[in-house]
């Protein structure tokens, strides 16, 4: 996993969203927008898949999916509160 945005991070585009935990993409692969697929890190330190984050874009007509690799119930609700806010919409799935 490669944490290109780390927690208290500033979105590159969107000043007023700051990232409330860590944010990245797995190494060598590739997602339908031909990015690496998007990972969010939690705290827990035994890094198990939670689940993913299907999100859409309204404003980009982007849709992305997003895996949750070791994050508490606490982190998920956080991700998902995050993902749900200006032109995005986001859907969980859990594990």
């Amino acid at each position: 996993m490669v944490i290109d945005r780390p927690k208290g991070a500033m979105h590159p585009q969107y000043g007023n969203a700051i990232y409330p935990l860590d944010y990245g993409y797995l190494k060598d692969s590739v997602s339908g927008d031909g990015a690496g697929l998007d990972v969010w890190i939690g705290s827990n330190p035994q890094k198990g898949i939670k689940g993913v984050i299907c999100t859409i874009d309204l404003q980009k007509n982007d849709l992305e999916v997003k895996v949750l690799v070791g994050c508490s119930e606490t982190e998920v609700q956080m991700i998902v509160d995050f993902q749900n806010t200006g032109s995005m919409r986001a859907m969980l799935i859990r594990r």
